[in-house]
């Protein structure tokens, strides 16, 4: 069998296990007093086994009158229906519009039997239209529920977070049923100094009635809750995810776990860890995460961008910590989330920072700089914990080579995208994780560095340049980013290969290998110290050859 061949039967194999289902996707979200820099952040892992991840860009301009467009069926392409065209469309890349709009999403299903598969739209192509038609979040949320009202939703339980380069929201979703074509939704505000974050579970409780700064929700959310037998209090009591999405022990440690360890990063540990007994299940203690903190000190892209990398270390869920982990301290598992062992169930944890991920990116929205040159999206594709994000500017025109989706199939390796270089690179470290990360960290902080010390020239040289002007400038630019990733990471690649070969480390020096002999790293210390107790005296060197016991 050849290398192309090997590469096929990989690729087939890859492409079956991605076909099993995951909980999927995480939004951290951060107001512009709680930046460094006055920034608007926002951030997406979009997760789910069966797709190589890569970027689109639709194209704005007018449009003629009586124009339609065509909505397809998400993942097939077939034609569901057709809606009218709006006079003037925004350009869009990825999840960010030329207006410094950013929409992105996680998923918590909440209440199936209100999915209505009859629906026109899903929440991707929502979000989709909402990035072309709208110039602010407020806008954005308008624009998408009334969408929604008048052709139908036929998704499940959806949490959006719609931000701008001034306010930062989360718009919840829930569907209402197979006979009824509309939805309920509720969207709040996040204050400027806070963060917040979800992940695949509802995080809207109570929300305020009329305060439409801060709030606005569908007129008939609580009153189709009380139709339904989902509600039976007063109006200021009602609670959006407690009616539309019930939570259970699952629900809770696989989604909101992952918000308590962000916010755990951003606030005092000890006081964060007093929400430990409704991570663990315990409703009766608590029942809930707040919906947004103040962080005890600004953060930076970088530190979200860090954050989305998270596995629970340091914490009592750690992934690195336990024997699950195996030899080499991986905070990766193996599919599936749960299992069975003489008749007792077991289930493993679901971080932040997960093998799974199609692409991943973080929104940086800044207010005081032009829209053009404002307004970027770090992205790549794959896991979060593996890549460096690479700089994006939200007015490109056109894709750059490595994103595109003709070099990123799901079936097919290719070279030239960047779905396969980064996962090749990821799938050699993670079961030797804590022997090979290194190396790729070195890589990652390398570019990222650059990145973000590269940005101040890219300021000064737009400088005095037409829309146009900086338009290509920040297309060139934004490609010769992505393409000093790709070269990075065939050359991580390349040494990774030589000097972990055959499982011991050879010495290297910036990215090459030096002189002087290898080491055997062999296991992790706590590994060893399992293998002792598991195996008893079964390698334990005898003193002298008498000692030695049949086995």
């Amino acid at each position: 069998m050849n290398f192309k061949q090997l590469v096929s039967v990989a690729t087939l194999l890859v492409a079956l296990l991605f076909a099993l289902p995951s909980w999927a996707c995480t939004n951290l979200i951060v107001g512009k007093k709680a930046s460094v820099d006055g920034s608007v952040i926002c951030t997406y892992n979009c997760d789910g086994y069966g797709f190589a991840g890569s970027m689109y860009r639709t194209a704005g301009g007018r449009h003629e009158p009586g124009e339609k467009i065509a909505i397809r069926e998400w993942g097939r392409g077939a034609v569901r229906g057709y809606i009218p065209q709006v006079e003037y469309t925004y350009s869009v890349i990825g999840y960010i519009n030329e207006k410094q709009v950013s929409i992105v999403e996680t998923t918590f299903d909440g209440r199936l039997e209100l999915q209505n598969n009859d629906g026109l739209l899903d929440y991707d192509t929502m979000i989709h239209l909402g990035l072309e038609r709208a110039a602010t979040a407020r806008d954005a949320i308008i624009i998408m529920t009334d969408l929604l009202q008048e052709y139908g939703y036929n998704c499940t339980g959806e949490s959006i977070t719609v931000c701008d380069k001034n306010e930062a929201w989360i718009l919840e979703i829930m569907g209402k049923g197979p006979d009824r074509k509309g939805a309920v939704w509720v969207a709040v505000r996040i204050p400027d100094d806070c963060i917040s974050a979800h992940a695949n579970l509802c995080r809207i409780r109570q929300f305020p009635l009329k305060d439409p700064d801060n709030c606005m929700y569908s007129k008939d959310v609580i009153s189709f809750a009380r139709e339904k037998g989902y509600f039976n209090g007063k109006d200021k009591d009602f609670s959006f995810r407690d009616a539309y999405c019930p939570i259970d022990f699952e629900k809770v440690r696989y989604a909101d776990a992952r918000v308590w360890s962000f916010f755990r990063h951003h606030y005092d540990k000890d006081e964060m860890d007093k929400y430990l007994p409704y991570i663990n299940g315990q409703f009766d203690v608590c029942d809930h995460l707040p919906l947004y903190i103040k962080p005890d000190k600004k953060v930076s892209v970088r530190d979200i961008m860090n954050d989305m990398r998270d596995h629970f270390e340091g914490t009592p869920l750690d992934m690195t910590a336990d024997m699950s982990a195996g030899p080499w301290s991986s905070p990766y598992r193996p599919l599936p989330m749960n299992w069975e062992v003489n008749g007792k169930k077991y289930y493993r944890e679901r971080a932040i920072g997960t093998p799974q991920s199609g692409f991943t990116l973080v929104s940086q929205l800044r207010g005081w700089l032009p829209d053009d040159v404002g307004g970027i999206m770090y992205f790549n594709c794959d896991d979060a914990n593996m890549i460096a994000y690479v700089p994006i500017y939200c007015c490109v025109n056109e894709v750059p080579e490595a994103f595109r989706r003709d070099n990123n199939p799901s079936n097919e390796f290719n070279e030239h995208g960047a779905f396969w270089m980064t996962n090749l690179v990821a799938n050699m470290i993670y079961p030797r994780y804590s022997v090979m990360i290194g190396d790729l960290r070195e890589a990652q902080k390398e570019l990222e560095d650059f990145y973000a010390s590269d940005q101040e020239q890219v300021l000064k040289d737009v400088e005095g340049l037409t829309v146009r002007e900086k338009e290509a400038y920040l297309t060139s630019k934004s490609a010769a980013y992505t393409k000093q990733m790709m070269d990075r990471w065939d050359k991580l690649f390349r040494l990774i290969a030589v000097k972990h070969n055959d499982q011991i480390m050879k010495p290297s020096v910036d990215g090459k290998i030096g002189p002087g002999r290898y080491s055997t790293p062999g296991y992790d210390q706590k590994f060893r110290e399992q293998i002792g107790k598991d195996t008893g005296t079964r390698y334990l060197l005898p003193e002298k050859a008498g000692d030695i016991k049949s086995l």
